[in-house]
């Protein structure tokens, strides 16, 4: 980072001058008037050249900032990275304590990782450890790139803990470590700041309306794969977050606080948080979060801000920054500041909200909270201890005491989940020998987690298949559909890991007597190559992500692949699923195949199996009608508005980073003349509305390149838009209507009826014509149509998340395939909550649609199968709309 220094000092002497130093706080003093600065050295003015609060400052000259503290304050800031963004920019947290607490922080390190784990740490070394172990908070900022005046706060938090020379700073450092990670999601920070400043004139606006504050697609919000961060704690697919989650694994603080913004009109949120509850939150962690609610009141009164509390930001899911920490014992909790969204901001009451009223109503709120970490430094420390011991025994009373993950039909999916628990911080191992338990058999290499161990919650809110809302809070969110108001439910409600990634695990009450190896981390483990030397050549079974990668990069290593529509089997090679490939050397003849196949093995985990003879006993030869050459496909997808920023990010994520394959991404002002030559297959992500940038003259281009054997595949409600459009052939359902409620006239007048009941009063009010409610998010379960091509490799069940309101009628069986369908009511529910109308309508309503069209067809996804690329189950439905529905149209 050194690098930057003499570049970033000359661009912020050339940009001071863009600051508004009008604003209504200005400088380090005027963010907390009774600080003592009278020795003060590296300010953010004296780093970068203008008073803090007055610019938003770019994650370059961040980085500098945070160098310039290091090396003015040695023995008491350390500055440590964890990684580096999508985009090549650092990852960095800073460490700063007392000079006592820096020089003895080997020892702190090893002190929480001994009191993480009380089976080997009993109860008097406990009580000597948190006698003599400071207590720790983690403060993280910015995990949203255009919540802008957090990061800013994290300077001038550091900035205050190292120069404020009063007695209660002092101890706070004796009493506390304090981990500051001023950025998490650098990338988004520098789309935010490039193109705010470009908006900015002679003055700054306080206008809703202007260009300050009305960014351009996609938003300064997400990293690099538009992903909100926020909501990746339990897939860890952002290194972002990876990254954290490791710090946080080895270091294990207290507390933990991530500062973001919300609406310019509303006011400060803090803990502790709204309804509902996840009930793996235990009642001690309650109360510490209304130990910091209290401290933080008493700070905003007395400077006389607003705050709530309670109304809004629920610590239900787990997938938070907020909330992950707590299942391992910490307490979690979001910071929500009104934002600016720029330098000046005027609410609708008038008032205008300035960039620097973030800045110091974040930093009072981040300083007010390391004075509870310090203050309540020993009942912290015995807290976390007594968690992670209650965890243990609640893990040897559980019904289930062992969780076994077989891995049999996906290895794929399971070898992922299995490491990524560890990354999770649970202990997994693997059995090394057969092993029979609870009445089941299982192969070596299943995965075997017990669940006493301090992990146990963090364990249960991942692998659960259920987890549920309090029933009042339920009643009371239906009692506000009642009366048309928006429920309350904020976040997905079903999350579940083995479901998401339609991986089969089994329960237990006893555990496995078998030799086992402890698991580390390695979501892909090595494949092999079995009989090298084969005369005819190699056949891989489809169906997972294994087989998966090895198609990608054997198709960008020029190698030709034939893949089988139906199942089949090999003389001596066993049954292979329909949609395996075959490799076989007449195909290859110039190619050192053996070689290259070994390297792909290893590299993608697949298991290649060598044949010396085609002989098939059952299915399809290999040179059948119903085997089909493959080839690299050109793969394109729409981008920029209207597309949903997050659907667009999530896909090309997956494809790329996932399966391994290259994306292009078009602008949708491009895709306006239709022009999808040269692609063989056009993805369009879910969208605000596409009918806002296609033209009828779009369409008619799109069924063009679809009869001359173009592949369009639609996601979400892109497929509502498909259907509108003429693309696809079936229909958009509206809402059941409630028994009782007729179609209203449409005169003005009506004849007169008695209303004689309060049932026939809530009957007569009821709307007609509506849209079906919008779920949340519950994962749901789908059949599905083997027989035909596009479920190649699935199983006979899938899980789907379903998010939204869009469901669609089956087609009709002269216009297409309906290949996978919602199941039926008693076993549409896999885990979450739906409403009754939506269980009630969602049966039978197709999840993937076929339809041809001329040499062409489109296939369409009702719901997001990469919704935040967790949705693993669904990855095997997607390649072969990528990768084997382009084969059968040549």
């Amino acid at each position: 980072m050194r690098t930057l220094k003499k570049l970033l000092i000359s661009l912020s002497i050339a940009t001071a001058s863009t600051a508004t130093m009008a604003d209504s706080l200005s400088g380090a003093a005027s963010l907390l008037p009774e600080a003592n600065y009278s020795n003060q050295k590296v300010s953010v003015e004296d780093v970068l050249g203008y008073p803090i609060g007055t610019k938003i400052t770019s994650p370059e000259a961040m980085s500098l900032y945070f160098e310039a503290l290091a090396e003015a304050f040695p023995d008491q800031v350390k500055l440590l990275d964890y990684g580096k963004s999508w985009e090549g920019r650092t990852l960095y947290y800073v460490v700063i304590s007392s000079p006592e607490n820096l020089q003895n922080f080997d020892q702190f390190v090893q002190n929480m990782q001994q009191l993480a784990d009380p089976r080997s740490t009993d109860e008097d070394d406990a009580e000597r450890l948190i006698n003599e172990t400071p207590a720790s908070i983690w403060l993280s900022y910015g995990v949203h790139g255009n919540e802008i005046s957090s990061p800013e706060a994290a300077m001038m938090t550091a900035y205050h803990l190292l120069n404020d020379n009063r007695e209660q700073t002092e101890q706070w450092l004796e009493n506390t470590v304090i981990f500051i990670d001023p950025l998490q999601n650098p990338d988004g920070r520098a789309r935010f700041v490039q193109r705010y400043y470009m908006t900015a004139g002679l003055e700054h606006s306080a206008d809703r309306r202007s260009a300050e504050h009305n960014e351009p697609w996609p938003s300064g919000r997400t990293n690099h794969y538009m992903f909100d961060m926020n909501r990746d704690w339990i897939a860890l697919t952002q290194p972002e977050i990876k990254g954290q989650v490791d710090a946080l694994l080895k270091y294990y603080p207290l507390v933990f606080v991530d500062l973001h913004e919300m609406g310019g009109d509303s006011t400060y949120y803090f803990t502790p948080e709204a309804r509902p509850y996840n009930p793996l939150i235990t009642d001690s962690q309650r109360e510490t979060l209304n130990w910091i609610g209290k401290n933080n009141a008493s700070w905003f009164d007395d400077k006389g801000f607003d705050y709530f509390t309670r109304e809004i930001f629920d610590a239900f899911y787990p997938g938070y920054g907020a909330s992950w920490p707590l299942y391992h014992g910490a307490v979690a909790m979001t910071y929500e500041m009104a934002s600016a969204r720029g330098h000046k901001f005027e609410r609708t009451d008038g008032d205008v909200l300035t960039y620097a009223d973030g800045v110091q109503q974040h930093f009072v709120a981040s300083i007010s909270t390391i004075q509870t970490v310090s203050e309540r430094r020993e009942a912290l420390l015995e807290k976390f201890w007594s968690y992670r011991k209650s965890a243990i025994e609640a893990g040897e009373d559980d019904e289930q005491r062992a969780l076994i993950i077989p891995g049999k039909d996906d290895p794929a999916g399971a070898r992922k989940l299995a490491s990524l628990l560890v990354e999770q911080g649970a202990e997994v191992q693997q059995a090394q020998q057969s092993f029979r338990v609870c009445g089941n058999d299982y192969a070596a290499g299943s995965f075997i987690i017990d669940k006493a161990q301090p992990a146990y919650r963090m364990i249960r809110t991942l692998m659960d298949k259920q987890v549920d809302m309090a029933p009042e809070f339920l009643q009371e969110q239906e009692q506000r559909r009642g009366n048309n108001l928006p429920d309350q439910i904020y976040d997905v409600t079903g999350w579940s890991l083995p479901l998401m990634f339609n991986v089969d695990v089994d329960g237990c009450d006893d555990l496995p007597r078998v030799d086992t190896i402890a698991v580390n981390e390695g979501r892909i483990a090595a494949g092999e190559l079995i009989n090298p030397a084969a005369k005819v050549g190699y056949l891989v079974r489809w169906g997972n992500m294994n087989s998966g990668r090895f198609l990608t990069a054997a198709l960008r290593e020029g190698l030709t692949i034939k893949q089988s529509e139906l199942a089949f089997t090999h003389e001596t090679a066993g049954r292979f699923p329909s949609g395996s490939l075959i490799v076989t050397h007449a195909d290859n003849a110039e190619k050192e195949l053996a070689n290259t196949l070994a390297r792909l093995a290893k590299q993608t985990g697949a298991t290649i199996y060598g044949v010396d003879t085609s002989w098939i006993t059952d299915g399809p030869n290999f040179g059948s009608e119903n085997v089909h050459g493959l080839f690299a496909p050109k793969i394109a997808m729409a981008w920029d508005e209207p597309v949903s920023q997050y659907n667009a990010g999530h896909t090309r994520f997956v494809i790329e980073r996932q399966m391994n394959y290259p994306v292009t991404a078009i602008r949708t002002g491009e895709l306006r003349a239709g022009d999808l030559d040269g692609f063989d297959v056009f993805i369009l992500p879910a969208s605000y509305g596409y009918d806002r940038v296609f033209s009828e003259q779009t369409v008619a281009e799109f069924k063009d390149w679809i009869n001359d054997g173009g592949v369009l595949v639609t996601l979400g409600n892109a497929s509502g838009w498909a259907v509108e459009a003429g693309l696809l052939a079936t229909k958009v359902e509206r809402a059941i209507p409630k028994e009782g409620v007729e179609e209203p006239a449409e005169e003005t007048k009506i004849d007169g009826q008695a209303i004689v009941s309060r049932d026939q009063f809530m009957t007569e009010i009821q709307a007609h014509g509506v849209d079906p409610d919008w779920v949340s998010g519950a994962l749901v379960h789908a059949d599905v149509d083997q027989d035909h091509w596009l479920a190649a490799g699935l199983k006979d069940k899938l899980v789907s998340l379903f998010n939204g309101n869009t469901i669609l009628a089956p087609i009709d069986i002269d216009k297409g395939r309906n290949i996978a369908w919602f199941s039926n009511k008693d076993e549409l529910l896999a885990s979450g909550f739906l409403w009754d109308e939506t269980a009630e309508q969602l049966p039978y309503k197709p999840l993937l649609i076929w339809q041809p069209n001329g040499d062409g067809m489109v296939i369409s996804f009702t719901q997001e199968p990469t919704y935040r690329a967790y949705m693993d189950g669904l990855n095997t439905a997607l390649m072969n709309a990528l990768f084997l529905a382009p084969a059968t149209t040549r």
